[in-house]
């Protein structure tokens, strides 16, 4: 009992000191311009603590996540858009105009209503994943085979926006000017923003725990390691599966509504393949297995690429893939995994079970109940 409120207390802990270098320390030590990038990354972290559950625990690797991450981006700016044009009092977007477009299109209307907006950014995603996990996963495809696919509905996704004149083309939607009535040229606003980015991802992050040592989350891992024998038992892993990847790609759909308004813009070039494998490989680097190894990893590669990219433009890339290289070649849990290894150095061999302990932190470890 003594370690049951102990380990709870260092979980309440954790989560404190995250709200305060969130919601306190960083708003105070960074300028207004650096905390909106900040925020940037929180999205990044959102979509990668989806990754890890359906990656890390699941063994899906998903390749189209910029698929999810598109459809709440997009979704979120065709609102901004008509609630700008509404202020304006214009009938359709400034971009249509140009385009000579003077009616706004049907799929367009119904996001005219905040609530639409958000339950479109909700359920839309999700449903999308259902139906594709269901169609896949009920097919026994996995594997190689299913990155593939996923990485193709990407690619397809990417391609049919750029043909789509009413959604900008390759240019995107940008110049966002309110966000829910709340003018986004404020800075007091922007930091709302932020403030609502952070929030979402604690959220997200402590839903996520509840899953991962959860009866659901034992399952989920013995799927990963034992298909057949969970199948065995009377469990349809295909059903596990679409569980995860559909609360992957709502998280994915929620942190792409939270960039439009935070970054100003969603175009193709941010939900094709090339973000879609940068999402994955910040997760790998930071520890696919862990709780929030994909969260610091996602971050610490975005802020890597900002940082390095302004002085080493066309190096970046090249570091980048040898990163990758790096960590999934000599430590395939992750940087995350360092941790556990050296704690396992420093045990007494007396102690039961080393293996154990190292399993149970990289997520290799088939759950016992199964």
């Amino acid at each position: 009992m003594k370690d049951y409120f102990s380990g709870h207390w260092k979980v309440y802990a954790g989560f404190a000191v995250a709200a305060v270098l969130l919601f306190a320390v960083a708003p105070a030590v960074l300028s207004d311009f650096r905390l909106n990038l900040l925020g940037k990354f929180l999205c990044f972290g959102i979509v990668a603590v989806g990754i890890g559950l359906a990656w890390g625990r699941g063994g899906m690797l998903t390749l189209g996540q910029g698929v999810y991450f598109g459809l709440g981006a997009y979704i979120m700016a065709m609102h901004l858009k008509i609630a700008d044009a509404e202020l304006r009092g214009d009938d359709v977007p400034d971009f249509m105009q140009i385009a000579g477009i003077r009616e706004l299109p049907g799929y367009w209307k119904p996001f005219a209503s905040p609530l639409v907006t958000i339950l479109g950014i909700l359920f839309v995603p999700t449903l999308i994943a259902v139906l594709l996990g269901l169609g896949v996963f009920k097919r026994k495809v996995k594997g190689a085979y299913f990155a593939i696919l996923s990485q193709a509905l990407a690619a397809a996704f990417a391609i049919l926006l750029i043909g789509q004149q009413t959604t900008g083309g390759s240019n995107g939607l940008n110049r966002f000017r309110s966000f829910f009535g709340l003018a986004l040229n404020d800075p007091v606003n922007r930091q709302l923003l932020f403030f609502i980015a952070a929030a979402t991802l604690l959220v997200v992050v402590a839903l996520t725990r509840q899953l991962m040592y959860s009866r659901y989350g034992e399952l989920l891992v013995a799927v990963r390691d034992q298909e057949e024998r969970v199948r065995f038992l009377g469990y349809d892993p295909a059903n596990v599966k679409v569980v995860a990847y559909a609360i992957a790609a709502l998280f994915a759909s929620i942190a792409g509504a939270l960039f439009v308004p935070i970054v100003g813009i969603i175009s193709p070039a941010d939900v094709g393949i090339v973000p879609s494998i940068a999402f994955l490989i910040g997760v790998a680097i930071g520890g696919r297995t862990t709780l929030l190894g994909p969260v610091l990893g996602a971050i610490a590669v975005a802020w890597a690429q900002t940082s390095l990219s302004e002085n080493f433009p066309s190096g970046w890339t090249y570091a980048q893939g040898i990163l990758f290289i790096v960590v999934v070649g000599f430590f395939p849990a992750g940087l995350a995994g360092i941790g556990a290894l050296l704690k396992w150095r420093r045990r007494k061999p007396a102690d039961p079970s080393p293996t154990g302990d190292i399993d149970e932190h990289a997520g290799s470890k088939v759950g016992a109940s199964s």
